[in-house]
C-alpha cells in the first residue's frame, strides 16, 4: 500500500510539474489573443480616417488607423486597446471621439491585426511608444493636448506610458490592479504570480502619474472585478473622475463606446484646453 501511494504521490508530482512547465512555456497565448484581420481600410470604418504606419525603436511596421481632429489645434487621443481581437473592433469609440472634433489613433499591437512580432509587456510598451511619437511628430499633436485611453490590459500599457511621457489626462477602462490579481480571478488554483512572465503593474504605476486620471469601469464586470479597478481608483495620484457603469460587462458596447465612456474622454481633452 505504501509503495502504491508512493508512486501514486510521484505521479501527481509529474502531472503537475508538467502542467506548471506547459503554463510557463504557453502562458502568453492565455494573455494575448490577437485576432490577426483581415482589418479594412480605414475610410471603410471611421469616416476621414487614413491608414498609417508606426515605426518602434526595434524596428517593427505597425499598422494603425489615424483620424484629424475637426480644427488643426484639436487635442488627440491615444487608444490602447485591451487583449482581445484588433483596432476594427475599436471604430465605433474613433466614430463617437472624432464626432466630437477630437484626433483619433487607433493601432493595432505587435502580433495583432497581422502585424509583425509577437506580444509581450515590454513589446507593447515599445508599440505605445511608437504611437506617441506619431500623434506628436507627424500629426502635430501637442504633448499637452494628448490623451491616452486605456482599455483593460491597454490600461496598463497607458498607465506605463503616463509615466514615461505624461499626456494631458488619463482615461482607464477596467483598468486592473496588476496581471497576477486578475490572473488569479481565473486560475486560482494556479500559482499565478510566480509563473508570470508579465506583469503590468497597473496600480503600483498609476500612484506616479501626475496629470489628471479617470476611471471607468462597469459593475457587472466579469472578467476584471469592479473592486480592482475601484483599488486602482484608489491609488491614482490625481484622481479626477470614477465613473461606475450600473451592470455593464467586460465587453458589453456600453463600455466600448458608450456615452459613459466617450464623455470621460471629451472631458479630460477639454480639460488640456485650459
Amino acid at each position: 500500500m505504501l509503495r502504491r501511494a508512493v508512486v501514486a504521490a510521484s505521479v501527481v508530482v509529474l502531472l503537475c510539474t508538467a502542467l506548471v512547465s506547459l503554463l510557463w512555456a504557453f502562458q502568453r497565448h492565455l494573455v494575448y489573443l490577437p485576432d490577426a484581420g483581415p482589418v479594412a481600410p480605414a475610410a471603410e470604418a471611421v469616416p476621414g480616417a487614413r491608414d498609417v504606419v508606426l515605426e518602434t525603436d526595434d524596428g517593427l511596421r505597425l499598422a494603425g488607423w489615424f483620424v484629424p481632429g475637426r480644427t488643426p489645434d484639436a487635442a488627440g487621443v491615444l487608444v490602447a486597446n485591451g487583449n482581445g481581437g484588433h483596432r476594427g473592433m475599436r471604430a465605433p469609440l474613433a466614430r463617437a471621439l472624432a464626432e466630437e472634433g477630437l484626433a483619433v489613433l487607433l493601432f493595432d499591437y505587435r502580433g495583432y491585426g497581422g502585424n509583425p512580432g509577437t506580444p509581450s509587456e515590454a513589446g507593447l510598451a515599445l508599440d505605445a511608444r511608437a504611437a506617441r511619437a506619431f500623434l506628436l511628430d507627424r500629426a502635430q499633436v501637442p504633448p499637452d493636448r494628448l490623451v491616452y485611453f486605456g482599455e483593460s490590459l491597454g490600461a496598463a500599457v497607458a498607465t506605463e506610458l503616463a509615466v514615461e511621457h505624461p499626456p494631458a489626462g488619463l482615461v482607464l477602462r477596467s483598468p486592473f490592479v496588476d496581471l497576477a490579481a486578475v490572473g488569479r480571478e481565473h486560475y486560482p488554483f494556479l500559482p499565478v504570480r510566480a509563473l508570470l512572465r508579465d506583469r503590468y503593474p497597473v496600480t503600483e504605476l498609476v500612484r506616479r502619474v501626475e496629470v489628471p486620471t479617470t476611471v471607468v469601469y462597469g459593475g457587472g464586470d466579469s472578467v476584471v472585478p469592479p473592486a480592482q479597478s475601484r483599488e486602482v481608483a484608489d491609488a491614482a495620484a490625481r484622481l479626477h473622475r470614477v465613473v461606475e457603469v450600473p451592470g455593464a460587462d467586460h465587453n458589453d458596447l456600453v463600455l466600448l463606446s458608450g456615452e459613459e465612456v466617450v464623455s470621460a474622454v471629451v472631458e479630460l481633452a477639454a480639460l488640456s484646453s485650459g
